[in-house]
């Protein structure tokens, strides 16, 4: 079993538990494979064995691969395995985690699952960014959301959206947020963007702190072509793929897509992702007791 493993919370506590979760992985005989940044800051007290790797083709032969640590982890290694559908295991260090949803309590357990094949994998939509000039060094895809910032805090900016070529709104604003159904519970949910199920075919665009009260999010299909036309009194502006970021200017061209491939989330037995939202949301539980 070819296993890669990603990380990046590197506090003592977090790292007492990547060795534990390397350990158990031994006892599997696994072969382990770790990324450049999990290797160059993690210096376990034992001795395991463990090639490197970045980005690239050898990672398409991994089985699984597991991200230690919060969504932002997960959402990071995405852009290693993407491409390759390698199935994502996210077991949380962090705090929230809609995600990245099995506990450190649950990790032995689900370990034990996934060498003995009893999981499933939950598909999900990416969208894709088509930009001139090209951006994100050839990692154009994103599991959230793609966004569209001010640089600065002076002022707002205007960002004409289109859909499939027709207009649909020019919204003044501090940005506007394109998000698949997956990231509706991230940035855009912040926004007050809706909550939409994983399996909708959809995408949600979202303005943010929109200066106009009529501005209100709208779900699209995701078979549709969204393109932009951004002005400002600042010549520079910001885009991002989930957590990276780009400075662009307005005469760059841009456009969304659904992706062609999707991101291979592995499930445990008894989650759901209505559990998760009743969980991580504090849904039926009364405050006032």
């Amino acid at each position: 079993m070819r296993i890669g493993i990603h990380g990046r919370d590197f506090q003592q506590k977090s790292s007492r538990f990547m060795e534990r979760v390397l350990t158990i992985l031994s006892r599997y005989k696994a072969e382990i494979f770790v990324s450049s940044k999990f290797q160059k800051h993690f210096k376990p007290k034992h001795n395991f064995k463990f090639k490197v790797f970045d980005h690239g083709d050898s990672l398409k032969n991994l089985n699984f691969f597991i991200s230690l640590g919060g969504d932002g982890t997960l959402l990071e290694s995405i852009t290693y395995v993407g491409k390759y559908e390698v199935p994502v295991l996210g077991i949380n260090t962090g705090r929230l985690g809609f995600l990245a949803t099995i506990s450190r309590e649950e990790t032995e357990h689900a370990l034990d699952s996934l060498f003995k094949g009893n999981y499933t994998i939950d598909e999900r939509t990416m969208l894709r960014l088509v930009s001139d000039p090209k951006l994100f060094d050839g990692t154009r895809f994103a599991l959230n959301d793609f966004t569209i910032m001010k640089k600065d805090t002076s002022s707002m900016i205007t960002v004409h959206v289109s859909v499939d070529g027709e207009l649909l709104n020019s919204y003044w604003a501090d940005g506007v947020i394109v998000s698949t159904p997956t990231g509706s519970t991230g940035y855009s949910l912040s926004c007050g963007g809706p909550l939409v199920f994983p399996e909708s075919e959809s995408f949600i665009i979202t303005p943010v702190s929109p200066h106009n009260l009529g501005a209100r999010p709208i779900v699209v299909s995701d078979r549709s072509e969204i393109t932009f036309r951004i002005e400002g009194r600042s010549k520079k502006f910001l885009v991002s793929l989930d957590s990276r970021f780009e400075t662009v200017d307005e005469t760059v061209k841009l456009k969304i897509l659904k992706e062609r491939f999707k991101a291979q989330l592995i499930q445990m037995p008894g989650q759901h992702y209505f559990k998760t939202l009743r969980q991580k949301l504090n849904w039926g539980l009364d405050l006032r007791n």
